[in-house]
């Protein structure tokens, strides 16, 4: 017997199956989709089993496969189909599309293994014996609850060794889970209103059907109710549910209320631990999970009868991995639901303009809802003109802002704060000569986080001590420059000292588990004012906040992106329904420099119909999506001479290969040089794709063999 095997090495001159013998002791454990050991050149490496054959015929010597590593097959075949189409779809090796699917523990080459976690568990065996008081104890205490932990009896009383010896007791090994989501959620159903009675029943109609939903709801309209309404109705028909969120601060809170009212949950998020995942991947596995929520690798969760996958907040950026293999998590979603012949829904207050484009074409049938849940009425939002606006004291600070501050507290109600930006100040320069300290890995400036006291690079995370005295002029005339969480973070101290105060961005998230106890807290209501970056702008549902305050929206508005708008839009519009979800009116108040920006504006009357007719008109003029198809073409090297010369032949070659698109660059990425690798960018604007992927598979496929650069393709990216 001989089996094709697909190794872990993830480089395209090496993206092929090699063939291996199967000794005769290994014969009868060889699956498709299985883990080998594999002897490849000087080296020993992991693959998956991906061809099996009888007969093969070679001249050349072929060499054994070393030892079978799993007992059950890691990629079923729904999983191997779905691999080669994310390779082929995104020009990326079929190896990493295979990997990128499975939690750490299963991957091809995985140097910490991960075991099955066990627990001792004491249960009565044969009660032969007169027992003394203290025995009789332990067998009430059993006999109480079924069985107990062996170290848990130890620990009160130590008859439980005598009892085993004599054979009273027995000690069994069974599997515990790692994750223990403490919830002290109260679930309470609520009857569906008309609306939501609409939607449901629109979808509930088409389950069974392949069919893409548009759910078009407005923050606070009561959309995860319509999900869970849903959900309950593809269990009845003994199918199973896939629900992602865009990131792991919501997992944990909107896995809190489905697990209140269902059992039957696994998770499966960036934030666990790889025991964790190893566990939650297998209970899914096992078919223990009736619903599975997660981020954006969860949509492989390798669920079999799926009927239905929910993608909540689907205009997220972040459902879209951009290194390789660049797959969308919305286009997977697709294809498991073909797959499986099942209904995926597409839920937003803010869709993407693309997918509101496709909804107008009928390409998703689109729902709405379009007024708050129960008696909550949408917030009222101000803008603030900081041309106008005086500020308060030597802060970022609006007067109005910091009345309507003070106003709340009075009230005991609670408050959230966005500033889209962590650390202390966006960067220190000299006003001497202008000199600002950059990263020696990364074409970017140092940002100054003062807590630690140290210039962090957020690319390579590269640190050090903070310039006091210029290296080029020798002056020490050093000015901060910039705002960040951190700075917001003093001032609020200073100006409202006796404030609950409590900040929640990527420095004070990075511990597992951090996420969750800041919401926990705020929840319980043991801060007045939480403050963060965006990952508290989507979801969170808390009934005391009253008021919701953006610091300052232009940094989103004038980022290099055809989508700023978009961004600054769907951003302002988001953390805007934070405020007042309750009976109480929500004020929500806007910091800007630009306040007559039609994104600006239209967010703050939530006219989201008004904003895609304006954006659709700079689309067309721009060329860009959805009148346009946009790939890029992304080329690396840590020569900065050599690859100069490279973008400019491969520009070349793609304008004489694709006349009828539009080419540009190529440019300079931002940042230019990430961990010293210099990188440039060659946009492609195109109607109709044609032969593009065979030209730019050929372009891959001649770079290959070439140590020196490195090609990537991002089609249709989120972020360009």
């Amino acid at each position: 017997m001989y089996v094709k095997v697909l190794v872990e090495l993830s480089a395209f001159n090496i993206d092929k199956m090699f063939t291996y013998h199967v000794p005769n002791e290994y014969i009868n454990d060889i699956k498709i989709g299985i883990r080998v050991l594999v002897p490849f050149n000087n080296q020993e490496l992991e693959g998956f089993i991906l061809e099996i054959d009888n007969d093969y015929e070679d001249p050349f010597d072929i060499k054994d496969i070393i030892k079978v590593i799993d007992s059950e097959v890691i990629l079923n075949d729904e999983l191997l189909s779905l691999g080669k189409k994310i390779s082929h779809g995104t020009l990326s090796t079929l190896i990493s599309s295979y990997q990128v699917m499975l939690p750490k523990s299963l991957k091809a080459k995985n140097k910490s293994k991960v075991g099955i976690k066990y627990q001792q568990i004491v249960e009565i065996d044969n009660l032969n014996i007169d027992l003394t008081d203290k025995q009789q104890e332990i067998i009430n205490k059993i006999n109480e609850k079924g069985r107990c932990l062996y170290s848990e009896l130890k620990k009160i009383n130590s008859s439980v060794d005598t009892l085993l010896k004599k054979g009273v007791l027995r000690k069994i090994e069974v599997e515990e889970y790692r994750l223990n989501i403490d919830n002290n959620y109260q679930y309470v159903k609520h009857a569906l209103n008309s609306d939501q009675e609409k939607v449901f029943n629109e979808i509930k109609n088409n389950l069974g059907n392949n069919k893409h939903f548009l759910l078009h709801g407005i923050t606070g309209s009561g959309k995860t109710e319509v999900y869970m309404e849903l959900m309950e109705e593809v269990i009845k028909n003994n199918k199973k549910c896939l629900l992602l969120v865009p990131e792991i601060t919501l997992t944990n809170q909107i896995a809190k209320r489905i697990m209140a009212r269902f059992k039957r949950v696994a998770i499966l998020h960036s934030g666990l631990s790889d025991g964790e995942k190893y566990d939650e991947y297998r209970k899914i596995k096992r078919g223990e999970a009736d619903i599975v929520i997660g981020a954006r690798s969860a949509v492989f969760a390798p669920l079999s009868d799926i009927g239905i996958i929910i993608i909540d907040e689907c205009h997220t950026s972040s459902y879209y991995q951009d290194v390789m293999p660049r797959y969308d998590a919305v286009e997977v979603a697709k294809e498991r639901c073909l797959y499986h012949s099942c209904p995926l829904v597409l839920g937003t207050a803010t869709p993407t303009i693309d997918m509101y484009a496709r909804a107008t074409k009928n390409i998703y049938q689109l729902l709405t809802l379009d007024k708050r849940a129960g008696d909550a009425i949408p917030p009222k939002v101000i803008i603030s003109d900081m041309t106008k606006e005086k500020k308060v004291g030597d802060t970022f600070f609006s007067e109005t802002l910091v009345n309507k501050i003070k106003e709340k507290l009075e009230h005991h109600e609670q408050v959230i704060l966005l500033q889209n930006r962590r650390g202390y100040s966006s960067t220190i320069m000299c006003t001497n000569c202008g000199y600002t300290m950059k990263c020696p890995n990364c074409d970017i400036t140092l940002t100054y986080h003062k807590n630690k006291d140290i210039m962090r690079c957020h690319y390579c995370g590269y640190a050090t001590k903070k310039m006091i005295k210029c290296p080029k002029c020798d002056s020490k005339d050093i000015k901060e420059l910039g705002l960040g969480t951190e700075k917001v973070e003093e001032d609020l101290h200073k100006l409202f000292n006796e404030a609950r105060i409590v900040r929640m961005d990527y420095d004070t998230t990075s511990k597992k588990g951090s996420h969750e106890k800041i919401l926990n807290a705020f929840g319980n209501y043991e801060y007045d004012i939480l403050l963060g970056t965006q990952m508290i702008a989507k979801g969170l549902d808390f009934d005391k906040v009253t008021l919701v305050g953006v610091i300052s929206c232009d940094n989103s508005l004038f980022m290099p992106s055809y989508k700023s708008s978009e961004d600054t839009y769907n951003l302002l519009n988001q953390v805007s329904g934070r405020s007042g979800r309750r009976s109480i009116q929500g004020e929500v108040i806007i910091q800007t420099y630009n306040p007559d920006h039609y994104a600006i504006e239209l967010s703050s009357k939530n006219d989201y119909l008004s904003f895609y007719n304006r954006e659709m008109e700079e689309r067309r003029e721009g060329k860009y999506p959805p009148y346009y198809y946009l790939s890029e073409v992304i080329i690396k090297s840590v020569d900065y001479e050599f690859l100069s010369r490279e973008v400019n032949k491969i520009k070349t070659l793609l304008i004489n290969k694709l006349p009828d698109k539009i080419i540009i660059g190529p440019m300079m990425l931002y940042p230019f040089k990430v961990n010293n690798v210099n990188r440039f960018g060659i946009i492609i604007k195109y109607k109709k794709e044609l032969d593009l992927k065979e030209i730019l598979k050929g372009l891959i496929d001649h770079y290959k063999a070439n140590s020196k650069i490195k090609i990537e393709v991002s089609f249709n990216p989120r972020d360009i």
